[in-house]
């Protein structure tokens, strides 16, 4: 049976990791939580540099990624992993407060695979984050492969 692949937590505020990690807890799943503080640590991380170098070589199953971030916005890290043929497999779930239309029409351009407005009250921001953790950590059946589908699919 193949190791449980981590998901990568892309965010920048200690409350909202602190409320992720919890709502993610509570779902029982057992999948290494990775937390990224910054948008090029994201970068470092899947693409195995810097800090990351060692780490194994299996992508997340999933990215839950903040739009705004330091040193590199979330839009930037979409657009790196999703148009790389190595990475677009990747599956990227940007969790933002953000609701403006030109956010999510950008995400959705650059290949996001989900949208998620974070929710503003405590039980339900806990809620969708254990919807969405038990949903790409265990239902979602990803590629076969790193980059996405074979080539002759």
């Amino acid at each position: 049976m193949a190791a449980l692949k981590p998901i990568l937590l892309v965010e920048d505020n200690p409350n909202d990791i602190e409320l992720t990690l919890a709502a993610l807890e509570s779902s029982q799943l057992a999948n290494e939580i990775v937390i990224c503080r910054d948008g090029a640590e994201a970068l470092d991380f899947i693409y195995r540099r810097g800090a990351h170098e060692r780490r194994s070589h299996q992508d997340p199953a999933v990215v839950l990624l903040d739009l705004k971030l330091p040193k590199v916005d979330g839009l930037e890290v979409l657009a790196k992993v999703k148009g790389d043929p190595q990475t677009r497999g990747i599956p990227v779930v940007m969790l933002t407060s953000s609701r403006e239309e030109t956010d999510v029409v950008r995400s959705y351009n650059l290949g996001v695979n989900a949208f998620v407005v974070k929710p503003v009250a405590f039980d339900e921001f806990f809620a969708a984050i254990r919807e969405i953790g038990v949903f790409w950590a265990l239902l979602n059946e990803p590629p076969p492969h790193r980059g996405g589908w074979p080539s002759n699919a």
